[in-house]
């Protein structure tokens, strides 16, 4: 994820130092995105000096060790306009652990099926009343409460695959899945030479 670029960003209010900087990015993206660890942002930080994009300069305190601030430079602030003003585009395909686990309960066969089906339906529920104590609590700070509404909208989108999983994959599932239909062949034929070597 290009937190190098939301660190250039955060910067393009003023020089600042690793723990307030940690803050605000804390503070502007709210809880969906989760704490930034303070040693990573400080290998952002020299990853960002070592290219050009930010500077480094100590501030001499008489009764705390000196502190580091760090500046955005001209390229650093061309980098950010750039990366701010060009559409995302996904690099990837949808790789999420849940298609796997719908692979793997598939494969054990309908019960397994209905069961994580139940359980990832409830999970998503639960998911929602939190995200929706959570909206109500940011209403104040329209970027945090629009990273909530994308969270909410994704955990629905989610609950709708959910719901329409167990009947797109049961006609599969009856048969143990695809893994299971060909272990049976194999099984079947495994037995076919036998019986002709008996």
């Amino acid at each position: 994820m290009p937190l190098h670029h939301a660190v250039l960003a955060l910067l393009t209010e003023g020089p600042n130092h690793g723990y307030e900087l940690k803050g605000s990015f804390e503070q502007a993206i709210g809880p969906q995105w989760g704490g930034l660890n303070i040693g990573h942002l400080y290998q952002i930080l020299d990853r960002l000096v070592r290219d050009g994009y930010v500077t480094r300069s100590q501030i001499q305190q008489s009764d705390r060790p000196d502190k580091t601030r760090y500046t955005l430079t001209e390229a650093g602030a061309a980098e950010v306009r750039q990366w701010a003003t060009t559409a995302w585009v996904r690099s990837g395909g949808f790789r999420d652990e849940l298609f796997l686990k719908l692979f793997g309960a598939t494969a054990l066969g309908p019960a397994a099926l209905a069961e994580l089906v139940a359980d990832q339906r409830q999970t998503y529920l639960s998911e929602l009343a939190g995200l929706t104590r959570q909206r109500r609590a940011h209403t104040g700070d329209p970027l945090v409460a629009l990273l909530i509404d994308a969270a909410i909208a994704h955990t629905k989108a989610d609950l709708e695959l959910i719901e329409s999983a167990e009947r797109r994959l049961a006609p599969q599932a009856g048969t143990g899945g695809a893994a299971g239909a060909r272990a049976a062949e194999a099984r079947a034929v495994d037995e076919e030479r036998e019986e002709r070597g008996a």
